[in-house]
């Protein structure tokens, strides 16, 4: 009897013990951040302060957040996915990695882009900006060379050497500027035109805005970037300016998702509806983050109306998410082989 008195007390806190670590585990949350990592530490430090819940937070380029996602499949790690280009979200989204959040009391403040961008809710808009080029004015009238004024012109020779852009095998930025180039030209057009592109690259980064500096510094000339990235460059004292192609420009739209079978999901949901709100996303630029926000009541940042570069300001395409995001795989793959392997 006594025996099994022991074994009932034992069985007791050991169910005891494993019920409050279950509840002790909701209340934390797994962050993986993909705009600047200033943004990022600011938000979960925001949402600590408000809530008391601790944030584990790291930061990767979409690109390679959505590889570690596939990864952990099987075993999720993270709970929530903050930022990152719409693209890899909603090739997550169509592989059954996110879960759907459609009670999000968000959903009403954000705008038309923002309240369901990809599939059955599973993404929500978090911000948007443009795509084009941070130029560094000074280094081309050096160099006796104009200012580029449409993507065409970033094909001519006397730029070989001048231009800096990402990896799309890692970054976001580089896939919206592959996916810009096939909508704006069309499929054949758009790959002949980054072939000879590709001619010109002199470096390509890990990070969507890590050619920014480099062009400030000018190591190069030219950065094909988000143009919210060049003010912040900009504003940061380097001599670089924000041009927006002419003949038009994709732009982006950040996510924002619930990772599927994440391990807090109740801290998960509280994370997305805070971030959403107007106050939080008008902290973003404390951050150097320029972006448009998605909340309809948060101010569009006054430093982007200075450049010029908000989306009153910016000729763009009807850029088509469902389609980059169906295709992401095969673009990125095709340019690999194709684009990347080509001598430049």
């Amino acid at each position: 009897m006594r025996t099994f008195k022991v074994f009932l007390l034992v069985s007791l806190l050991l169910i005891f013990a494993f019920s409050f670590s279950a509840f002790a585990g909701e209340k934390r949350l797994v962050l993986y951040g993909s705009p600047a990592e200033k943004w990022v530490a600011l938000v979960a430090h925001e949402f600590t302060k408000a809530t008391g819940i601790p944030v584990d937070w790291t930061r990767r380029s979409s690109g390679e957040t959505l590889a570690k996602i596939k990864a952990e499949m099987n075993n999720p790690q993270g709970d929530v996915w903050f930022g990152g280009t719409l693209d890899p979200h909603y090739e997550a989204a169509l592989e059954g990695l996110l879960q759907p959040y459609p009670t999000s009391p968000m959903i009403p403040e954000l705008r038309d882009w923002a309240k369901n961008p990809a599939i059955a809710y599973m993404v929500k808009g978090l911000y948007a900006g443009p795509l084009g080029w941070g130029v560094n004015v000074e280094l081309l009238k050096s160099k006796g060379l104009p200012i580029p004024k449409v993507w065409e012109d970033l094909t001519k020779p006397c730029y070989k050497g001048l231009i800096g852009m990402a990896n799309p095998n890692t970054s976001g930025t580089a896939f919206t500027t592959l996916s810009t180039i096939l909508q704006l030209m069309g499929w054949e057009k758009g790959w002949d035109y980054l072939a000879r592109l590709h001619k010109n690259i002199a470096v390509y980064t890990k990070s969507g805005a890590a050619s920014g500096p480099m062009a400030g510094k000018g190591e190069i000339a030219i950065s094909i970037i988000f143009l919210h990235d060049v003010v912040k460059f900009a504003e940061q004292g380097y001599p670089i300016v924000p041009i927006p192609p002419a003949d038009g420009t994709g732009y982006e739209i950040g996510g924002l998702s619930i990772i599927n079978w994440c391990p807090h999901p109740q801290v998960a949901k509280q994370f997305v509806d805070f971030v959403l709100r107007p106050d939080i996303q008008a902290l973003a630029p404390k951050a150097e983050s320029y972006q448009l926000p998605s909340n309809k009541k948060a101010p569009l940042p006054e430093v982007i109306r200075k450049y010029g570069v908000s989306f009153d300001d910016v000729k763009l395409i009807k850029y088509d998410f469902k389609w980059a995001g169906e295709h992401r795989k095969e673009i990125v793959d095709k340019w690999t082989k194709e684009i990347y392997s080509l001598p430049r």
